[in-house]
């Protein structure tokens, strides 16, 4: 692994309403360069808070949240902009913009006072557009995109950004199970040939299984396994943070769960460890 690009030590966050839990406590987690890392858990978890407090937008109440070594509260917005590429979950474009213009967002941390991009700034969003698969749509209005080519067009505006690390929140909400694994395809590409630390948020635990280097699995603010998957992922893990039974079916030695139906246990399905 290269650099650590996130580091959490000890991080815990409260959001200091009366009688709260935390929602982020006590996490350890490092993300280096060509590392694909995903955090998984149901909603309520942590996932997101974690999330902010990396890309300090959160300060952690207690511990250290690190983005390239320093506290990443610290960081001004635009400075941290030009090295993390971040896609969120949701988002509707504000005014109507073609695939081009909406990928060229991703070059204003680089871009002088005026505003007007260089050469350079039209070379790395025709090479992002490239990268994505998604040059053939430069003309197209955002509005007539599908939702896995908008989710493309937006992965490409943070590749824009020629940044050291990408980060998505829940990137393939929504999606069918086609663009779902063309996104997850894309991402992992990205990370592991263009050397980037990758950070990615999803409910789908069987598609992070399948992709991602490490995987951190939490629970009521706790990072409760990290570690590979096919190292810390079973079904009393799964059932203990979804409350689902399930049962574990390796694809090439990489754990899938099924969700039992109920009374299918009783009926003989076995509670693998």
């Amino acid at each position: 692994m290269g650099d650590v690009i996130f580091e959490a030590r000890g991080a815990s966050y409260t959001y200091g309403r009366v009688d709260d839990r935390p929602a982020v406590r006590d996490v350890d987690l490092d993300v280096s360069t060509g590392e694909l890392v995903g955090v998984v858990g149901p909603n309520g978890s942590g996932k997101t808070t974690l999330l902010r407090l990396l890309l300090g937008a959160l300060a952690p109440s207690l511990g250290q949240a690190l983005a390239f070594g320093s506290p990443a509260a610290q960081w001004r917005r635009r400075e941290l902009a030009r090295l993390v590429g971040v896609v969120s979950q949701r988002e509707e474009p504000a005014f109507p913009l073609r695939v081009k213009q909406a990928v060229l967002f991703g070059r204003y941390p680089h871009m002088g006072a005026l505003g007007a991009p260089s050469k350079e700034d039209l070379a790395a969003v025709d090479r992002a557009l490239d990268r994505c698969d998604v040059k053939s749509l430069s003309e197209r209005w955002v509005a007539t995109l599908s939702g896995g080519e908008w989710q493309r067009v937006r992965i490409a505006r943070a590749l824009a950004q020629n940044p050291r690390a990408l980060v998505l929140d829940e990137g393939t909400a929504s999606l069918d199970i086609r663009h779902e694994m063309e996104v997850f395809e894309l991402v992992s590409e990205l990370v592991h040939e263009g050397h980037l630390a990758g950070l990615l948020v999803t409910h789908h635990v069987n598609l992070a299984a399948r992709f991602v280097d490490k995987i951190v699995v939490m629970d009521a603010g706790a990072a409760v396994a990290v570690g590979k998957p096919e190292q810390v992922l079973s079904p009393r893990v799964f059932e203990q943070v979804f409350g689902w039974p399930v049962a574990r079916a390796d694809w090439r030695g990489v754990p899938q769960f099924v969700p039992l139906r109920v009374g299918e246990r009783e009926a003989g399905t076995p509670n693998q460890s």
